[in-house]
């Protein structure tokens, strides 16, 4: 039996993506960074999308001894006809970008709901609306959508959260089945709660909502449902983002890959 300290680092692994270019939205922190980092050190071009303008340059600087290379694009997601602009010419697309509000429903901002649904719904419409013509015309693209436990569950007290993901995972299916014929797949991965700043701060939200003190959020309410009894990390849900865009998922499409340590297996 191999040992875990003998186990493949995880950009040991042989997928190669030179001369493919990426778009990861969200890509200054989180998920989005591992990504970024994720398909740059299998030899992609990625374009790593925020509008975080620091933590885009910090992840810049990361980037030396990867054989891709990252390209910062600062740019707000609320606006929809830049963001179409962005993924001209994208081989592979990441639509990570998320926000979050924990609010009850009668209680809930109308222009926070907006604003959601703007950044994590009508944004990766768009996004993939301008991506599709270059995948379409060589045959082949990949198209990741980072979904949510959320996007197959719902949550009190999160409805633009819950909302939007349910959406994507719409959005997702309908691209697959329109570029199965042309070579694109269309997938989403739908971790449960990952150690990112956004989780960290539904922390104090939640235990505000629920009123319970804030060291009981996690176990008591974000991990309660989960078997794997601890946070996600980064790096698990950029291999699975990677392990879509390799060359033997080509019928892997139109489905969701949940990485939730148990939590729907309830």
């Amino acid at each position: 039996m191999t040992s875990p300290s003998a186990l493949p680092a995880p950009h040991a692994s042989s997928l190669d993506l030179h001369g493919r270019t990426a778009l990861v939205t969200g890509a200054a922190g989180g998920i989005g960074r591992a990504c970024a980092l994720r398909l740059a050190a299998a030899g992609a071009e990625v374009r790593a999308v925020d509008r975080d303008a620091a933590g885009l340059e910090a992840l810049a600087g990361s980037c030396g001894g990867l054989a891709g290379s990252v390209e910062p694009q600062v740019l707000d997601l609320t606006d929809l006809d830049a963001a179409e602009r962005a993924a001209a010419g994208t081989d592979i697309l990441v639509n990570n970008a998320g926000l979050q509000l924990v609010r009850p429903l009668e209680e809930f901002p109308p222009d926070v709901f907006h604003t959601v649904l703007t950044v994590m719904l009508e944004a990766p419409f768009r996004l993939i609306r301008g991506a599709l013509p270059h995948m379409y015309g060589q045959g082949w693209g990949r198209i990741v959508n980072i979904s949510s436990v959320h996007g197959l569950r719902a949550s009190a007290y999160k409805a633009a959260y819950v909302s939007a993901k349910h959406g994507l995972e719409g959005l997702s299916k309908t691209a697959a089945l329109e570029g199965a014929a042309h070579g694109v797949t269309s997938n989403c991965v739908n971790p449960g709660y990952v150690r990112t700043p956004l989780v960290e701060r539904q922390l104090a939200d939640q235990a505000r909502a629920h009123g319970v003190p804030e060291e009981q959020v996690l176990s008591d309410v974000l991990l309660r449902d989960s078997a794997v009894r601890r946070l996600i990390e980064p790096d698990e849900v950029a291999e699975a983002v990677a392990y879509l865009c390799g060359p033997h998922t080509s019928s892997l499409t139109g489905t969701s890959l949940v990485l939730d340590g148990g939590w729907t297996a309830h």
